[in-house]
């Protein structure tokens, strides 16, 4: 009796053994199932993996979810492109929530008839904010993207105040047709061809009423604009009121000085003569030099100064946005008959209405502009009636 209870034992023993030893080894693992989610709801695709172990690890499904086995104690890595890496420690359940990585998702575009942000898109898109546009000289918008984008040439016809400019996106395409990039202002098309009376179709845009400029520089913008885009599409948004804003004034003026950085070398009158008379000798006498002395670049040309002033007031009545904005350039060139003159008016308006559900947008713009651009005949009489 005593050897079959002994055998009893021996039996049961083992067995007890091996499931405490079995509930030891399960009790060092852990189950997680959890829920991966940002502001919008479920993140599909985000990476779960074990940290220090990136062999083990998961992905969520369509709803954000996901299950995964790992050591007591773990803690697990989530991480999605355009958000923040979070780390959570392992627990039966989890829920994660994932915020946007600043520096890549703070920057929103205005492309299309749309906005987006820039980590969304698929095509080659700059985006320039206010403060990283050419600082100086700006009498027209074009002179803000000098040096500034990437691969967008901006090439001034001359130094004469309001000059017009060529604007290649990646440089040309065409032998006859135009290579000039679309230009769109707050939505508004505005066609390549330059208005009579004005140097360039970006004349009539204040450069100080400029919010961003969104340039598009490959075929995904002719998908949203059609053959007209081509080459290229310039996107400018312009600056608004805020909605429920108190009513704010400000004032930005400047004033430069421009000279010509040296003169030519050039004989004066009496050298010329002198080198007139080595050269003919007694027939120099014929010609009829003259006695007269002018240094013709003193006379034609002058240290020229431009100012500016723009006023904006801006805000906001319930649910109407509203700024306006006046501005006046007065630049003179460097040549005495060459200078520019304008003035601006501007005025937007962004009322919603029914809870924001039917949002309008009304932008009202005037522009007067008067140029005299230097010829040689207008210097020279201009120097002689000195």
């Amino acid at each position: 009796m005593k050897q079959v209870n002994l055998r009893i034992y021996q039996m049961i023993l083992p067995l007890l053994l091996g499931l405490f030893l079995s509930v030891g080894v399960y009790a060092q693992n852990v189950t997680v199932k959890g829920h991966v989610k940002d502001a919008l709801g479920g993140v599909i695709g985000a990476n779960v993996v074990e940290k220090g172990n990136t062999s083990n690890g998961t992905i969520t499904d369509m709803d954000g979810n996901f299950t995964l086995t790992v050591p007591q104690g773990a803690t697990l890595v989530v991480s999605f492109i355009g958000y923040t890496t979070q780390e959570v420690a392992a627990a039966p359940s989890v829920v994660v929530t994932l915020q946007d990585d600043a520096e890549l998702l703070s920057e929103v575009v205005v492309v299309g008839y749309g906005r987006t942000k820039k980590d969304d898109l698929t095509g080659s898109v700059t985006a320039i904010k206010p403060d990283e546009l050419s600082k100086g000289i700006t009498n027209n918008a074009q002179d803000m993207l000098v040096g500034k984008v990437p691969g967008v040439d901006v090439i001034t016809s001359g130094g004469t105040p309001g000059a017009g400019a060529q604007i290649r996106v990646r440089g040309g395409s065409s032998l006859n047709a135009s290579n000039d990039p679309l230009i769109v202002i707050d939505g508004l098309t505005i066609d390549n061809n330059t208005p009579t009376g004005m140097s360039n179709p970006l004349a009539m845009i204040n450069p100080n009423d400029i919010e961003s400029f969104t340039v598009l520089k490959d075929a995904s913008a002719t998908a949203i604009y059609g053959s007209r885009a081509s080459n290229g599409v310039i996107i400018i948004t312009t600056k608004k009121g805020k909605s429920g804003a108190a009513p704010s004034v400000s004032y930005n003026g400047d004033m430069t000085v421009s000279m010509i950085q040296k003169k030519y070398d050039v004989l004066d009158a009496n050298e010329f003569r002198n080198l007139v008379g080595q050269l003919w000798g007694d027939k120099a006498g014929e010609v009829g030099m003259g006695n007269a002395n002018t240094d013709w670049q003193d006379e034609i040309f002058r240290t020229a100064i431009s100012h500016s002033h723009n006023v904006s007031v801006s805000g906001g009545v319930k649910n109407i946005p509203y700024r306006l904005s006046l501005g006046y350039n007065s630049s003179d060139g460097i040549v005495e008959t060459s200078w520019m003159r304008r003035a601006n008016v501007g005025l937007n308006l962004s009322p919603s209405f029914f809870d924001n559900h039917l949002n309008m947008k009304i932008y009202a713009k005037y522009m007067y502009e008067k140029d005299r651009y230097a010829d040689a005949g207008g210097a020279i009489g201009a120097a002689l009636s000195m």
